[in-house]
């Protein structure tokens, strides 16, 4: 299983700026997170202080009783060794193939064998379904294709920590579904701590278990997906149903006059119609969590989130509990049918040297 990662008052500023301030949140282990926010609000540097590649003012990042953020160089270099990134870009370089940038961090970090390093490189491009691209360049294949050759890369190392910065960005809807899908797939066979910054509502709603939102300097909320997704906090509500409604304007924030005129109007006005939304957005409710694809292991992270949530249901709102129980309900029957169509397949993981997780090209 992946490892926690527990942030602490957590503030970064460039100069007399302030990005964010007092950040306080728990990466459970092995669980899919998503850090959502405005751009500019400080998401991809967020990612990079927890890597330890920037420092913040002050705070800590305790993974595996090593703070992150006060450690030796030696220290954030073993640690970093639990790590693997996703880039926006894929990060992949330009004069290389795909089989030697794959292999790069092997080469780098490890003392294997040329053969032991090709049979994880093609492992890995089988994983992310580009099995036969190996000696292609990085401009000879589609964007998509790059972000999952950059996933592979992110891969090799078997990091018990994987962070995404806007895996999305520059795909349209199809390949996005596709990603999101692989997500959910490789956390069901890896059961690692996942953390993922995206604009994306769509994914956002159906793809983490956990959920997080800066905004104005600060950490909102954080917690499970069905408290955000039920939540009524204004900035969170609005994001997540893609709304001009709310703090957040198009340039800058809205002062508090026109933010309370414009939920005023919003009081018994009919929900979205499903789709109607930006950007993923789906109006309102909660929708279920993607599964995972037939022939693979359960996620063990969903149910110990859904435990989670039940234990703290007390303190939630009506309204809120009716929608979690009734998403429960659901998503647990969903586990249910998804295990008999695939021959009663219990929990516990793949045969990472066999499973091959089936994905779209392009």
């Amino acid at each position: 299983m992946g490892v926690e990662v527990a942030v602490h008052d957590l503030t970064k500023s460039f100069g007399k700026q302030t990005i964010w301030g007092d950040v306080t949140l728990t990466l459970p282990p092995g669980e899919v997170s998503v850090m959502l926010g405005p751009s500019g609000t400080g998401k991809s540097v967020f990612l990079k202080t927890l890597i330890g590649l920037l420092k913040p003012d002050k705070g800590s990042i305790m993974i595996r009783d090593v703070d992150v953020a006060r450690c030796s160089e030696a220290k954030l270099y073993e640690t970093r060794k639990l790590f693997g990134v996703l880039f926006q870009d894929g990060a992949l370089f330009g004069s290389m193939n795909l089989f030697d940038n794959i292999a790069f961090p092997l080469r780098e970090h490890t003392k294997k064998s040329e053969k032991e390093i090709h049979d994880i490189v093609s492992e890995k491009l089988q994983l992310v379904g580009l099995e036969g691209t190996d000696k292609k360049l990085p401009g000879e294949i589609s964007g998509g294709m790059r972000k999952r050759a950059g996933l592979a890369r992110a891969l090799v190392l078997e990091p018990e920590i994987i962070l995404f910065d806007e895996p999305d960005s520059g795909l349209d809807p199809v390949r996005v579904a596709y990603l999101n899908q692989l997500i959910i797939d490789l956390n069901a066979v890896t059961d690692a701590t996942f953390l993922i910054v995206t604009h994306d509502i769509g994914t956002a709603r159906t793809v983490p278990d956990n959920l997080g939102m800066l905004f104005r300097r600060e950490l909102v909320m954080f917690g499970p997906r069905e408290v955000l997704l039920t939540s009524e906090e204004p900035v969170v509500k609005q994001f997540l149903n893609g709304r001009r409604e709310g703090p957040i304007g198009m340039s800058e924030e809205k002062d508090s006059a026109q933010v309370a005129a414009e939920l005023a109007s919003l009081d018994g006005a009919p929900e979205r119609h499903p789709g109607a939304a930006p950007k993923g957005g789906i109006g309102g409710g909660v929708p279920p969590q993607i599964q995972p694809s037939a022939g693979l292991p359960e996620r063990k992270a969903a149910g110990r989130r859904q435990q989670r949530v039940m234990d703290m249901m007390h303190t939630l709102p009506q309204s809120a509990q009716k929608a979690i129980q009734e998403l429960l309900d659901q998503e647990h029957q969903e586990e249910l049918d998804a295990r008999e169509a695939s021959g009663g397949i219990s929990s516990g993981l793949a045969d990472r040297d066999t499973q091959t997780i089936p994905i779209g090209k392009g």
